[in-house]
């Protein structure tokens, strides 16, 4: 082996727990956590004997969680088989009510999928699904009392016990941080585009555990790889680049200090200080072996037919890459507002319903799309970020919006007066013609109203009236500002100045 190091390579699998948002849990009729309607239940009350693990509760399928699960490995492209079995997996955690978990282990529900996503190097990549299997979530346990009061001991609350979870399983085709960032937010894209999730990052809807070593090359062409280490429970994009970057740091320097390489035994699990910016040693990692898998006595096999499989397919959405990819090639958008758009599939799909609606107002179709783009992503974003909500919640209606952007068009109405007008918009049900006339935002075209008003400025601005007139053009700002002014932004812009040039340039 050389002694100078030419190249280090990282290299991440990732394992990713998505919540299911069905209305029961995995296995019970319990109140499912992760559906809307209990984001704010109050501690240990969305219990059954199930999720508690009391004497002789048995634990019955879930099918909506099932066909969630089949939706999501349809569209990664995965293999569902004809049958697949349910495991116990034997761990001890104190939120672990019955010392095992129901899980998936040698035949998973879906297998052998792939996920496309644009690459930091460049170009695209292809991202392989090992598997993706259901399983039930833990309870949760925590170290403060209501209210952020500290407590000596722990406290547990089996709220989420049970809770529908579908495991991702990558193979270890990402090379850099923010690649891994990249497919996190493309997976949670699909998953909340399907509906199987709101994907709220804070509320553990979905957790990311990188599985991160590195391949070290010598000069000879000779190459050691450091042992693999699990990053768990990160559940912000952030403390995924963040854990990546600085455990791969990490391991060279502490392969420079011990020597020890990937082998048996040498896997960790680590946690991430989010304050302190570093991975912390939480435990020497299990292997498969030690939790002791064997079949769910309790569960029958469950059995998949084509039939199934096809009315699973019959329900995939249009996917954010698709989307993305009309954005751009059908409409002209730039990849970066494609991305903007398909970030929310509740807004990708109030967009086109927008751009829909300025097409049937008369407008050619891309150019429809792109105004109505501009409007979603800037006046509809800005308000909706002031309410704390998502930009198809500020208010406006597509039809509301799709006029008020033909209006613009025709030039009914000035730049300044749309955007007063969009905001009113945003509390009125009425037409935006009607909004409009009744605040005075109408534009202005009539040539007597607009020489007063040019009057006024020139006398009002009488050095940049002389200026203007000896060819300067930028002092026109001036005298267009105090017109503007003036008429409440309802003077016809462009006739302003074809008028100041006929008066003061003739």
């Amino acid at each position: 082996m050389g002694e100078n190091i030419t190249h280090i390579q990282t290299i991440v699998g990732m394992e990713i727990h998505v919540e299911l948002s069905t209305k029961t849990k995995m296995f019970s009729r319990s109140p499912n956590l992760a559906h809307p309607d209990h984001y704010d239940a109050e501690p240990n009350t969305l219990c059954d004997p199930v999720s508690l693990a009391l004497p002789g509760a048995l634990p019955t399928m879930n099918r909506e969680a099932v066909e969630m699960a089949m939706l999501v490995g349809t569209a990664l492209g995965c293999r569902i088989p004809d049958r697949c079995f349910w495991d116990r997996k034997n761990y001890f955690y104190p939120d672990l009510p019955k010392g095992y978990q129901i899980s998936q282990y040698q035949h998973p529900l879906c297998a052998e999928g792939a996920v496309e996503i644009p690459m930091n190097a460049g170009g695209t990549g292809s991202i392989r699904i090992t598997r993706a299997h259901l399983e039930e979530d833990t309870g949760k346990s925590g170290h403060e009392l209501p209210g952020g009061v500290k407590t000596d001991g722990s406290i547990i609350d089996f709220n989420r016990a049970g809770t529908p979870l579908l495991e991702i399983v990558t193979e270890p085709d990402l090379t850099c941080a923010e690649d891994a960032v990249t497919f996190g937010r493309e997976l949670r894209a699909i998953c909340r585009a399907l509906g199987v999730t709101e994907g709220i990052m804070q509320r553990g809807h979905m957790r990311f555990e990188p599985n991160i070593n590195v391949e070290i090359t010598f000069e000879d062409g000779s190459t050691i790889a450091t042992p693999i280490v699990e990053i768990k429970n990160l559940n912000s994009f952030r403390a995924v680049q963040g854990a990546i970057e600085y455990e791969a740091d990490r391991q060279v320097e502490q392969w420079k200090s011990d020597g020890v390489v990937m082998g048996p035994g040498a896997k960790s699990t680590r946690g991430w200080d989010d304050v302190k910016g570093v991975t912390v040693l939480q435990r020497s990692k299990e292997d498969a072996h030690d939790y002791r898998y064997f079949p769910e006595p309790d569960l029958v096999p469950l059995e998949v037919d084509d039939c199934w499989r096809q009315r699973i397919r019959d329900r995939l959405p249009e996917l954010p890459m698709q989307r993305r990819h009309r954005y751009v090639q059908n409409w002209g958008l730039s990849a970066k507002d494609a991305a903007a758009l398909t970030e929310s599939p509740h807004t990708a799909v109030w967009f086109d319903a927008c751009a829909d609606a300025a097409k049937a107002c008369g407008m050619e179709e891309e150019v429809a799309a792109q105004e109505s783009a501009k409007w979603v992503l800037n006046a509809a974003a800005r308000i909706a970020g002031e309410r704390g909500v998502e930009p198809q919640a500020c208010g406006i209606s597509p039809d509301q919006l799709g006029r008020l952007i033909a209006m613009r068009a025709d030039g009914d109405v000035g730049s300044s007066a749309a955007a007063t007008l969009f905001e009113l918009l945003c509390e009125s049900d009425q037409t935006p013609e009607s909004v409009a006339e009744a605040a005075g935002l109408l534009q202005v075209s009539d040539i007597g109203a607009l020489d007063d008003w040019i009057s006024d400025a020139i006398a009002a601005q009488p050095q940049a009236a002389e200026d203007f007139a000896a060819g300067k053009d930028a002092a026109v700002g001036r005298i267009m500002g105090h017109i503007m002014k003036a008429s409440g932004g309802a003077a016809d812009a462009g006739m302003v100045r074809q008028r100041l040039v006929e008066r003061l340039r003739s």
